[in-house]
């Protein structure tokens, strides 16, 4: 999503500032330490902690002792964090720490698919790729800027809707292709079947293919798909790598195993952290719930909610900021964090008992429709786009920013995560019939067979294993 969201370099693992020293130098220990955990803290932090699961940690841990074991240096250490966050992700720092998110597990269909994406991180720390890249990343600022014309307090609101971002460098094609060579070869070696990155790597795509925002830049967590695409040329040099080792089929997949691994865990966004639920976000931390326009797809990004109309033409950011309580609100929307702000817009108002301002904005390509609101301490921007002002743009967006309402005990409550629920496959199942069953709004058939690695016209087979989503 090109608008109202920050561009970001590609994605792969390393942070814009204090990096941890590369493995070519030899800071003191304690300094070295230190930086490495401070880096640790600020990845947690962008990715919504650690997700804590005792046996899908040993699941990995063993996957990573069978890796480093076969990898051309088998006396490298690597610590594996599992990152509670939707977003599919993996990547290792130069020091050797892994990181792997619970959206890549789950998307994920069996043991040698996340081997193989784990192998492919330890490659990029073998063969230097992440030590270099951090050289590289020290001598040139990663500067993360809003797309947004009439934005310009890039740096605020980043409280209960926006963590810390990373902005991170990418690989170069020379050095994925090498990672993906030498990770092939450790994840055979320790007993995989190496066509598992092939899998993945197909399962990521149609996996992005989902998204109506997939080709874009936005504000969310860059995933894994950022800086690995998986290109027809990516996935067939992983498959000409594959066939050097064995035939398909040939090496342990431990589907079984993996499925049992992951029933049980969190799918999607975790709702402390706000979730999105067809056009309606909600925040039971926080408290608030809003629903979008009609056809409008949100995403629940680290920097604030974001959203784009089905077909294009407008859009809108939600993020939230401290004013103090002494400030008018029509005052702040004058205050000059928003440019070519037009003062003669600038009304105050209410909205479901709540203080409020709105004024318009316009840009070069795109009118503006901004909204304040007063939420206890905190004040919720609501930043509607369109690329041509009507009377109807006005009135849907204004209809949205009047379904910003607190939201009661009971839907708090009653806010739980989504899971994943491993089941059996009995005759007379069809793919139809699980998506009846999926507890997600956005296509469910063709999530169900991404899920599970099921081609377009692939049917489920009876005695066989699957995972749906269920509230």
């Amino acid at each position: 999503m090109a608008l109202l969201g920050l561009l970001l370099a590609g994605c792969g693992g390393t942070l814009p500032t204090e990096k941890p020293a590369s493995l070519s130098t030899a800071p003191k220990p304690d300094e070295q330490q230190t930086a490495i955990e401070r880096e640790h803290q600020r990845i947690l932090a962008a990715y919504g902690g650690a997700y804590e699961d005792a046996r899908l940690q040993g699941l990995i841990s063993q996957a990573v002792e069978k890796l480093v074991a076969a990898s051309e240096q088998p006396n490298l250490h690597y610590r594996v964090t599992i990152l509670n966050s939707p977003a599919i992700n993996a990547f290792a720092l130069p020091t050797g720490q892994l990181y792997v998110t619970r959206g890549l597990i789950a998307l994920a269909s069996d043991t040698s698919e996340l081997a193989s994406v784990l192998a492919h991180e330890m490659a990029h720390v073998i063969a230097r790729h992440a030590a270099i890249r951090a050289d590289q990343a020290r001598q040139a600022a990663l500067v993360s800027r809003v797309v947004n014309d009439v934005l310009s307090d890039p740096q605020t609101g980043a409280l209960a809707l926006a963590k810390s971002k990373i902005a991170l460098a990418s690989f170069s094609r020379a050095q994925e292709f090498e990672a993906d060579g030498i990770g092939v070869g450790i994840a055979a070696r320790a007993g995989y079947d190496p066509y598992g990155a092939v899998r993945f790597l197909t399962a990521m795509g149609r996996n992005a293919d989902l998204k109506p925002s997939a080709s874009t830049s936005d504000g969310r967590p860059l995933d894994f798909l950022s800086s690995h695409p998986a290109t027809p040329e990516r996935v067939g040099n992983a498959q000409t790598s594959a066939r050097q080792f064995s035939a398909p089929g040939a090496g342990a997949q431990d589907k079984a195993a993996y499925l049992t691994g992951i029933d049980g865990m969190v799918y999607g966004e975790d709702p402390s952290e706000g979730y999105v639920r067809g056009r309606r976000f909600l925040h039971p931390k926080l408290g608030f719930t809003f629903t979008a326009p009609e056809g409008f797809s949100l995403d629940n990004t680290a920097q604030a909610v974001l959203g784009i109309k089905q077909g294009g033409g407008q859009a809108l950011r939600v993020d939230v900021v401290r004013v103090p309580a002494e400030q008018k609100l029509t005052e702040y929307l004058n205050s000059g964090w928003i440019e070519n702000i037009d003062p003669r817009s600038i009304e105050e108002l209410t909205l479901n008992g709540f203080p409020s301002a709105t004024a318009t904005a316009k840009g070069e390509q795109w009118a503006f429709r901004l909204y304040a609101v007063r939420f206890g301490s905190e004040v919720y921007r609501f930043i509607f786009a369109a690329k041509q002002k009507t009377p109807e743009t006005e009135r849907v967006f204004r209809q949205s920013v009047e379904s910003f309402r607190r939201m009661s005990l009971t839907e708090i409550e009653g806010a739980k995560p989504l899971r994943l629920k491993v089941v059996s496959v009995a005759p007379g199942d069809t793919v139809e019939k699980f998506a009846t069953q999926m507890a997600v709004v956005d296509q469910p058939a063709e999530r169900f067979r991404v899920l599970n690695g099921l081609a377009a016209n692939e049917q489920v087979k009876a005695g066989d294993q699957v995972k749906i989503v269920i509230e």
